[in-house]
């Protein structure tokens, strides 16, 4: 079966990629095995993200269209919100890419959290690799937009941008820490909104080298996603990003975290929330919450 699907989605079958990503995203007997496999080819990643309301998925959705004019392939994987008590996605941010549905050039799926802090799926990794093995040019991961926390993307994507609003203000003072630091490209969308052009000069004073993980100003685009403003200068920010050769720092950092995470999993693989919500059911207090938890914790 694994074989199979292999060379189906080496010839660009998206039903079976769709597939695949399923039974690897539900541990079907014999995935570990099969991602071992796999030669995983150098396709860029480009990483979206930003706090909620910022534009996100209409920015994506204006990337996806130059590619597709650029006659690139192009796959996207939409990390969203889960139900806390299912673990489901909630697809809202979707019916903003429903152009791209049906066309050949395109393969957009949607993930939820399933609850993780990070702003991605805990099978992110492996269903990247997945989409790298297929036909696609560029894969675009746009996150969740969960604020300070979502930084897991910088260690999957080549390049990350950072998408903020003009009413971000003061809240890029919160963000420092976290958000704020794996940016490679600043999108500031809705520009056309009052005190953007005052936003984008702060942003610019906040930016140095000494604060920043790179040696230059990193770029700082504006934007109308919604009017398809300013993202042809984005693409072209992304492009002239991938072009440079940035030895091999940020490769071993990717590749340190990207291990890090499938340890991680991989040791959590038997800890169940819903399980969990069932066991503690009744406990009544944190004493008993953390007499409960030792029993993981220490074996």
């Amino acid at each position: 079966m694994w074989e199979q699907l292999k060379k189906e989605m080496e010839k660009g079958d998206v039903k079976s990629l769709a597939r695949c990503i399923s039974l690897v995203e539900n541990e079907a007997a014999g995935f570990e095995d099969f991602l071992e496999s796999l030669v995983i080819p150098d396709v860029p990643v480009i990483g979206i993200t930003g706090p909620p309301g910022a534009g996100k998925s209409t920015l994506t959705d204006a990337l996806i269209g130059i590619l597709v004019n650029q006659k690139k392939k192009v796959g996207v994987l939409c990390i969203d919100p889960s139900s806390p008590f299912n673990m489901g996605a909630l697809l809202g941010d979707r019916i903003r890419m429903h152009n791209w549905y049906n066309n050949p050039d395109v393969f957009i799926r949607s993930l939820s959290t399933k609850a993780s802090l990070g702003g991605l799926n805990p099978k992110t990794i492996e269903i990247t690799d997945l989409l790298k093995i297929s036909t696609f040019d560029y894969i675009i991961i746009e996150t969740v937009g969960v604020g300070q926390s979502e930084i897991e993307i910088a260690a999957l994507a080549d390049v990350t941008v950072v998408v903020l609003v003009p009413e971000s203000g003061d809240e890029i003072q919160s963000m420092k820490s976290g958000l704020m630091e794996i940016a490679d490209i600043f999108v500031v969308n809705k520009s056309d909104r009052p005190n953007a052009d005052q936003f984008v000069r702060n942003l610019k004073q906040m930016i140095s080298p000494a604060f920043s993980r790179h040696s230059v100003e990193m770029p700082v685009i504006k934007t109308v996603a919604s009017e398809k403003k300013g993202t042809e200068e984005l693409m072209d920010a992304i492009s002239q990003f991938l072009e440079v050769d940035r030895g091999n720092e940020k490769r071993s950092l990717l590749l340190a975290e990207k291990a890090y995470q499938l340890i991680q999993n991989k040791r959590m693989q038997d800890v169940s929330k819903l399980d969990l919500a069932k066991e503690l059911s009744e406990v009544k207090n944190k004493e008993n919450i953390f007499r409960f938890i030792k029993k993981y914790t220490q074996g």
